[in-house]
């Protein structure tokens, strides 16, 4: 249940979401909420493929 659940917020997430590794971000750069979107997208695919 907690897999395929996450599984279904990884693929909303990939169509809202800005993919920041497209955009060649440097993290050392980025803004608060950019390091957010990106802490929360590494969140939910850690727990999708576990």
């Amino acid at each position: 249940m907690k897999k395929s659940f996450f599984k279904t917020l990884s693929k909303i997430n990939k169509a809202l979401l800005p993919s920041f590794t497209k955009q060649q971000l440097d993290l050392a750069k980025a803004n608060k909420l950019q390091m957010a979107i990106f802490g929360y997208k590494l969140w939910v695919t850690k727990n999708a493929l576990d």
